[in-house]
């Protein structure tokens, strides 16, 4: 049986997003076979000159703007926004994510845009969104991690609040935006009318609290640090080994039934100290105890081969690195990679939805500034773009 096409190829995408949460996003689309043209100022976009860097390039900016396509265009110049709004005219999408105000300033705001492309679907990401007394204020990922309340319940009462080690807020920010625009998508195609789509970072690190919300909400105090351990459900944490740490979770009457069988302590279940998922978290340390008294004597494997065998849930906690390449990975063939002409090989990390029977686009790599110029320009109207002020040092 032959493929059928990539779940959103002949989507286009005009990209004016920077950094990361519009990037991120676009280059989920681009995974999922949609043409992103990406608008860059004439001194590229500012991820181009963030580290990490091999031979001048940027390493970040390669792995984020992968299948990309890119255009170097001065917003604030007339000529170079009348093609930029031609570019419009021709494709599905904007997505930008500038500081809300400087799209009206620029004159490529929704409505603008809207007048020349009833279909289009408007995507604007911010820190705090388009309305509201914080719309303005600058928002940096941490910045909105510290209020959404994930730093307040992220580590442990020494640590004090703690950042997620990756910048969520901008990545799952890029998340919700491509959701949006998938779906927004299905209801332009079928009325021609397009909309605009207002996704914050605050928003949407806030949709992640369903636990801490609903702790809140049951019991009236804020939640409060508790390490690697889970909040509600006991035993779930990192434990100690003799020669390193593993994780164990159990989430079930069930479960800890099994986990008591597995380490030979069946006392463990007529101690009223440990009766039910509420009374075993309320007496955390003396079960802490109990199982690390069981694994002192044992390796991270050992432990792990026994829990195993009695399906219960439990690893050894691997680095990026073992992440990355461990054998799971690559069978399920989520890490690409692609030949960039100054960087070299730069591998990422697709979006990682497998849709049946769509055929997967083919690896692109992330462009040069100003590669595709000419390209791009080719593709919307000549007859309605000026090219005399082409930009004559475009790659």
């Amino acid at each position: 049986m032959t493929s059928a096409p990539a779940p959103l190829d002949g989507v286009r995408v005009i990209d004016l997003s920077r950094v990361l949460s519009g990037p991120f996003c676009t280059a989920l689309l681009a995974d999922a076979g949609a043409d992103i043209v990406k608008i860059e100022s004439k001194t590229g976009e500012d991820s181009r000159h963030l580290g990490p860097f091999r031979d001048g390039e940027s390493i970040y900016f390669n792995v984020l703007n992968r299948g990309k396509r890119s255009i170097a265009l001065d917003l604030k110049d007339p000529d170079d926004r009348e093609v930029l709004l031609c570019l419009i005219e021709g494709a599905d999408v904007v997505v930008e994510n500038f500081r809300p105000g400087v799209t009206g300033r620029l004159g490529i705001d929704y409505d603008t845009v809207r007048a020349r492309s009833p279909r289009i679907v408007y995507a604007s990401i911010s820190g705090f969104g388009q309305s509201g007394p914080m719309a303005g204020a600058a928002a940096y990922d941490l910045v909105v991690q510290a209020l959404s309340g994930i730093m307040s319940i992220t580590g442990t009462e020494e640590s004090g609040p703690t950042r997620l080690g990756e910048s969520f807020g901008d990545t799952i920010t890029g998340i919700f935006a491509a959701w949006g625009i998938s779906t927004a998508l299905l209801s332009s195609r079928a009325t021609g009318r397009g909309q605009h789509l207002d996704i914050a970072m605050l928003d949407s690190l806030l949709a992640m609290l369903p636990t801490a919300h609903s702790q809140l909400q049951a019991t009236g105090e804020t939640p409060k640090r508790v390490g690697n351990r889970h909040p509600v459900s006991t035993p779930f944490d990192t434990f100690r080994a003799a020669d390193g740490q593993f994780v164990l979770a159990i989430a079930s009457q069930k479960g800890f039934q099994t986990l008591a069988h597995t380490m030979g302590r069946d006392h463990l279940l007529t101690d009223e100290r440990f009766a039910d998922d509420t009374a075993r978290t309320q007496n955390e340390p003396a079960l802490r105890a109990e199982i690390e008294s069981w694994a002192a004597g044992k390796s991270v494997a050992q432990v792990l081969e026994s829990l195993s065998a009695a399906g219960l849930a439990g690893s050894e906690v691997w680095t990026v690195e073992q992440a990355l390449t461990s054998e799971q990975a690559g069978h399920r063939a989520v890490v690409e990679s692609f030949e960039h002409p100054v960087a070299g090989t730069v591998s990422y990390v697709r979006q990682p939805v497998v849709f049946g029977d769509s055929a997967r686009p083919g690896v692109r790599r992330s462009p040069l500034l100003d590669e595709h110029h000419d390209e791009i320009l080719g593709e919307a109207e000549p007859d309605r773009i000026d090219r005399t002020g082409d930009n004559p040092d475009h790659v």
